[in-house]
């Protein structure tokens, strides 16, 4: 403990309140040798708690650290830990009950907020220094020496993880809002410096608040350190844009130019297109799950999905991964009508291909270079070689206009088309939520600007209400 970076010269403050449009605020200030601190919470009890903290900690005769306002025994429990060490601890935390995707998106969130806390490195250097945070800081697995990954640092990469280790700002320098702002708005930018889609901002955000929040589980932080930061969220809008839903004749035409290019995806993307499935749904989907007459409708039964995230990401060391349906308890169910076209094209899908371990429906079938590969297809079909199709199809089945438009620019449209038809063919509400596996809330938010023709209808009832006036009623 060095004695000039403390004093015992403090005198604490009321508490401020705040009231905004939306919350109140209550800020704690305090002053150190001169120097001004706050700390600013969303509860009037959490703002009092800390108040009284300080006020002991003062009455006690504890000397108080000069730069972080704090008392000599809060601020050695925040110095003993590097925000490095914080991060890490935090996803070794999260890794078991996360799902691959959710580990990879927290991985991406704490490498962007760690390199914007380090000091500055050449191009070349920062890169290096993001891909050993992302593979191996942040991966348990890697970390943890799983044999499937062969996972384990160059001798080159254990230089940068010292300097990692030993350049990391303490934990809490995160009360400073400047050192907070700095990490704030690096998730808002990519790489080359351009801002980030809103989704992406609000899903790194929600990671790094997270792991301040388990900051606070420890009684590291009374309060989350980002609520006291001014921050604008960045609108992302959910609803679907009309211009990418096709309609039937062009999504036949897509289906159509699928069956040229790649015969065994057509009843992949004839799922999303007739079942409203998602990708990884449809991935997921097996001989069994399909009930498929003669004649008339079917009935697909969804168990699961396949989600695809990378061998380093998953428990088993395989690129894909079985879960749950969306937003769904393991081992839950649905249950999705299968009109009679989409019945016919998996009855020939499964008389003309062979099925996966399992039964699956959707199964990678060529190498690379497009070469064959012979039975069994243990691998599900990849999101890369959907995806190359689908780019194919566009091109073939769409004018050159369309094919530069959003008109079913990724696979996931197709899903949208279906949701968008069934809403204007007049099915309720309620049944195509069931159907589509939504919320009714979030149904209704999403495709309201796809109801076709619901203007009109609207404006024809408004018109006809307006000429039914009381006087014309009484002749």
């Amino acid at each position: 403990m060095n004695p000039q970076e403390f004093s015992y010269d403090v005198h604490i403050f009321g508490i401020s309140i705040y009231s905004g449009k939306r919350r109140k605020s209550y800020t704690v200030r305090w002053e150190v040798a001169g120097k001004r601190a706050q700390e600013t919470f969303t509860q009037s009890k959490l703002a009092d708690s800390f108040r009284a903290k300080l006020t002991t900690a003062a009455r006690e005769g504890s000397a108080f650290h000069i730069a972080s306002g704090l008392p000599h025994e809060m601020w050695r429990e925040l110095s003993r830990r590097t925000w490095y060490e914080h991060a890490t601890e935090f996803v070794d935390v999260k890794w078991p009950h996360a799902s691959p995707r959710h580990r990879k998106n927290i991985a991406e969130a704490l490498t962007t907020v760690t390199v914007a806390l380090l000091p500055p490195r050449s191009a070349h250097d920062a890169a290096r220094v993001r891909t050993v945070l992302r593979s191996w800081s942040f991966n348990k697995a890697a970390r943890s020496n799983v044999p499937a990954l062969e996972a384990s640092p160059k001798e080159t990469d254990s230089s940068l993880l010292r300097w990692i280790a030993e350049n990391s700002p303490d934990l809490s320098d995160l009360r400073d809002a400047p050192t907070m702002r700095r990490a704030l708005d690096a998730l808002g930018l990519k790489l080359d410096g351009k801002s980030a889609a809103p989704a992406t901002v609000s899903r790194k955000r929600s990671a790094f608040y997270s792991a301040l929040e388990y900051a606070v589980e420890l009684q590291l932080f009374e309060a989350n350190p980002i609520d006291k930061v001014a921050y604008t969220k960045p609108e992302a809008s959910d609803i679907v844009d009309r211009r990418v839903v096709a309609n039937p004749q062009q999504a036949r035409s897509l289906l159509e130019a699928v069956r040229e290019i790649h015969p065994a995806l057509e009843a992949f993307f004839g799922c999303l297109y007739y079942a409203g499935l998602r990708p990884s749904e449809a991935i997921h989907l097996s001989d069994t799950d399909c009930k498929l007459p003669d004649a008339g409708w079917g009935e697909l039964l969804l168990t699961g999905s396949t989600q695809r995230a990378g061998a380093e990401w998953t428990d088993s060391g395989e690129a894909s991964e079985d879960r749950s349906l969306k937003h769904r308890p393991d081992k839950a169910t649905r249950l999705v009508p299968a009109c009679p076209e989409l019945v016919e094209l998996l009855r020939r899908h499964m008389a003309e291909f062979r099925c996966g371990p399992g039964g699956r429906l959707f199964v990678s079938r060529t190498g690379r270079a497009g070469i064959p590969l012979p039975p069994p297809y243990s691998n599900p079909v990849s999101s890369n070689t959907y995806a190359r199709v689908w780019a194919k199809a566009r091109t073939k089945a769409l004018s050159e206009a369309q094919a530069a438009s959003p008109l079913a620019q990724r696979p996931y449209d197709l899903r949208h088309a279906a949701v968008s038809l069934w809403l204007n063919a007049g099915v309720p509400a309620t049944q195509v939520a069931e159907w589509a596996g939504h919320s009714l809330h979030v149904l209704l938010k999403v495709y309201a600007k796809c109801l076709d023709g619901q203007d009109e209808v609207a404006r024809q009832r408004v018109e006809a209400a307006l000429k039914d006036t009381p006087g014309e009623r009484a002749a």
